[in-house]
């Protein structure tokens, strides 16, 4: 949902996802003489409650001395910046944001305008797409607030793990816990299969007498030796078939087809792996498609999948399943799986996104491509984000990985491109900031596992492509992957939009404080012209224009 006003001047301008809500600020340059922030007032509607949103920075002049890791309430220490988010946000709720553009001195504010407006999050199973996001942070201030420096298993009742799933498990478990015996079937076809609390569901959900089929990778020793101990221990191996062909691939598909009086109804996909640490660990979405026609191109390619083939006959029946569109892709929800006989699929992905004239937003778990590195170079949108889980793919140091090094930072220096490299605080001795904990849940990846490219997504007509694959040569020859095209659909791109900027503010943060020194003095909320930079010719004067869909 996105609802936009202006008073005096002020004009926001608000993007509701399902549990973040995204805000941008505008002000005419010529009325911000004296500006010290921005004050955030919320009222919950469908919980009777108001108050202010909180910052964790505070004026030198009235900072009451909170300990470290406090927040500071907007209406006495203001947002200095012209774009700002509420994570708090809860799916299915009626919010009225009031904010006021603050001049006066530290010790009497006073409001030079005033906006409000009011919107209503998504809940995550309205129309036809599903969406889920997990946390997957442990390093994050609210992991500290809340379970302090416990692993998650040392906090009881699995208190943390459900903070960390944040609705992404129990849907999961939902959709398989939704099934009728003898009306519903599933097929799964799954990379990672070893998380053992959902493998009991799923052992469940068989005994109650649901028709399940499972295809697991088997390639090399992981994951499957864990995958098939995990099947041992659960009493599927009866549900059970093994990808093994050709060993130097991998099936890297995360999907569930289910099927109704024999027939596709719908499937639950996306990056994130049947493990524990795939829900609770890394940042991953799922993302369940209710449409038929595209649950029964799941099913065929399932039922490809199943018979273990080889390379060269899957690819062919891959790419009649999901021909490459001749162009942009149809308005609506198409597919395109792997593994394909050429690299044209990913090429077909670049120039959705070197086409972008508005915005685009990609991840990366694994590094850029170098068709990627060529979009962000020469692409035409005005504001163009990454978010990378680390700068370059998995290489020893040497000369090949300092020359990519160096091609991202040349990016990076490109006013039009802003990055951001997952991380995490490492000292309680920055500002109010307290030191967090590294995700001990995974091994490949710490932070972000997403596989998603957003383009104009707040335009009207937005695209997301989502999925398994990580927008590489392999994923795209050589593995079995799947990914979902959704053309047109504001909802999605607007739940998308507010993740993405929910996991690049976190992360971009925390890798700029590699450039602070520990003993550096606090840096306070300032009183001199700050929002200048937001009017030169800088990322924060792009970002400002992109959020509040303003011009000037």
């Amino acid at each position: 949902m996105r609802v936009s006003n202006t008073t005096n001047g002020l004009k926001v301008y608000a993007v509701g996802g399902t549990y973040v809500v995204l805000l941008g600020f505008d002000l005419p340059q010529a009325d911000c003489d004296g500006l010290l922030g921005f004050s955030i007032h919320r009222t919950d509607h469908t919980e009777n409650e108001a108050y202010y949103l909180s910052g964790m920075k505070a004026f030198a002049e009235t900072d009451p001395g909170f300990p470290a890791g406090s927040l500071y309430l907007t209406r006495d220490h203001p947002i200095q910046s012209f774009q700002w988010a509420d994570y708090s946000a809860k799916p299915g709720h009626h919010y009225k944001y009031t904010i006021a553009a603050l001049k006066g001195s530290p010790a009497n504010l006073v409001a030079h305008a005033t906006t409000a407006i009011e919107i209503t999050t998504e809940s995550p199973e309205t129309g036809n797409h599903d969406v889920y996001f997990n946390r997957g942070v442990t390093s994050s201030q609210e992991y500290i607030r809340r379970f302090g420096d416990r692993d998650p298993e040392e906090v009881p009742n699995r208190k943390a793990f459900e903070w960390l799933s944040r609705g992404l498990n129990e849907a999961l478990e939902g959709f398989l816990r939704s099934c009728v015996p003898s009306r519903h079937a599933l097929r799964i076809a799954a990379y990672e299969f070893n998380y053992a609390r959902f493998l009991d569901v799923v052992r469940e959900t068989l005994d109650r007498g649901v028709d399940i089929q499972i295809v697991y990778d088997a390639r090399g020793d992981y994951p499957r030796d864990a995958n098939r101990q995990a099947v041992a221990t659960a009493g599927l191996a009866r549900a059970c078939s093994e990808r093994t062909r050709p060993a130097s691939y991998i099936s890297h598909n995360k999907f569930i087809v289910k099927l109704e009086n024999g027939q596709p109804l719908s499937v639950w996909t996306g990056g994130t792996n049947f493990s524990e640490g795939g829900i609770y660990g890394h940042s991953n979405a799922a993302h369940v498609v209710e449409e038929p026609a595209i649950a029964a191109k799941f099913l065929d390619y399932w039922s490809e999948l199943s018979h273990d083939p080889l390379s060269a006959p899957l690819k062919n029946r891959v790419e009649a399943i999901s021909p490459l569109p001749a162009g942009p892709p149809p308005a609506g929800t198409s597919v395109l799986f792997s593994p394909r006989n050429s690299l044209d699929a990913l090429d077909w992905y670049a120039d959705l996104a070197l086409n972008a004239t508005d915005g685009l937003f990609m991840t990366f778990a694994f590094g850029m491509n170098d068709v990627f590195k060529n979009v962000y170079r020469n692409g035409r949108a005005r504001f163009r984000l990454a978010l990378l889980d680390k700068k370059t793919r998995s290489m020893a140091p040497g000369v090949q990985r300092d020359a990519e090094e160096a091609e991202i930072q040349a990016l990076r220096n490109m006013p039009e491109n802003v990055f951001a490299i997952g991380d995490f605080i490492r000292t309680n001795q920055i500002d109010g900031w307290v030191k967090e904990r590294l995700n001990k849940l995974n091994s490949h990846v710490r932070y972000v596992h997403n596989k998603f490219m957003l383009v104009d997504p707040l335009t009207d007509d937005p695209i997301v492509v989502a999925g398994s694959a990580n927008f590489s040569d392999a994923s795209t020859r050589r593995n079995d992957e799947n990914m979902v095209i959704t053309r047109g659909n504001k909802r999605v791109a607007d739940v998308y939009l507010g993740e993405f900027m929910r996991l690049y503010s976190h992360h971009a943060f925390r890798e700029s404080l590699q450039w602070r020194k520990a003993d550096d003095p606090p840096k306070p909320l300032r009183t001199d012209d700050w929002w200048r930079d937001y009017f030169a010719q800088t990322p924060r004067a792009t970002r400002r224009r992109f959020f509040a869909r303003s011009q000037a």
